[in-house]
């Protein structure tokens, strides 16, 4: 039961770092509460899902092409400074009232998938990480371990999505409207960072080929 525990704070320690996925929740928590900032770190660990499914059947080497990694950070890139900015425009809408205009969870959950299926350091992150716990954990417990252990990283990212979802969305009950409004905009050109950094590499991916 303890492998199974250290498991489940490997995949808290994966998703709790933060990134654009974290900004996101962060943003859409504080303009419209808990069940939007939830929605985007599911569609991110659906992501993580597919990309583990991509490690484990061992055809990683079609996303490590320099076609595909150039396009994952150029359009990763476009698609974190168009949220940022949007989230920017739209900071000055933060009340702290809880009433607000909420966004579809659809639309949620596809903006924490598209930032997480387009991020390439997600690639890298589960070709490396996972990677190393799937030789790992078949030498020492066998395959058949392999699904209760990848439940249990699962786990560990789901508990993280809830508690980020949980601090962002009380963030509005316990701040003013001008405290808000601020975390907004950082949040926004956190996101704009993450987007230019994805963009400068996927240039400089191009200009290598």
């Amino acid at each position: 039961m303890s492998v199974f525990f250290s498991y489940v704070l490997l995949g808290l320690s994966l998703a709790a770092p933060i990134g654009p996925v974290n900004a996101a929740q962060l943003d859409r928590g504080i303009k419209g509460g808990f069940l939007p900032a939830w929605f985007v770190g599911l569609g991110a660990i659906t992501a993580d899902a597919i990309y583990m499914l991509i490690v484990y059947l061992g055809v990683v080497h079609v996303i490590e092409t320099p076609f595909v990694k150039t396009f994952l950070w150029l359009f990763g890139g476009f698609v974190l400074i168009y949220t940022g900015i949007e989230s920017m425009v739209s900071a000055k809408e933060v009340k702290a009232s809880e009433d607000r205009n909420v966004e579809p969870l659809h639309k949620s959950f596809f903006a924490g998938f598209i930032m997480s299926i387009t991020n390439p350091l997600t690639i890298l992150f589960w070709l490396g990480i996972y990677g190393s716990v799937l030789a790992k954990t078949a030498a020492n417990y066998g395959y058949q371990a392999l699904i209760l252990y990848s439940s249990a990283i699962f786990i560990g990212l789901l508990s993280w999505d809830i508690v980020m979802a949980a601090v962002s969305s009380s963030f509005r009950k316990v701040l003013n409207d001008r405290i808000l409004t601020g975390i907004a905009v950082i949040s926004g050109l956190a996101l704009v960072g993450f987007g230019l950094y994805f963009g400068t590499q996927g240039i400089s991916l191009l200009i290598e080929h």
